[in-house]
């Protein structure tokens, strides 16, 4: 049995609203009105992978 790692499987990321463009979380929290800050998978862990 293997041990269930603590790390989490998301990180977050600042994104313009407008642009689509991401931006750090930092200035997204400074500008609500034209940005929102996601939750972002890491690398393998997305569901955007060939599906069987």
């Amino acid at each position: 049995m293997t041990a269930m790692s603590k790390e989490p499987k998301t990180t977050l990321k600042g994104r313009d609203a407008k642009t689509g463009e991401f931006t750090t979380v930092k200035e997204a929290r400074s500008q609500p009105n034209t940005h929102v800050v996601e939750r972002v998978p890491k690398p393998g862990y997305g569901d955007t992978g060939k599906k069987k």
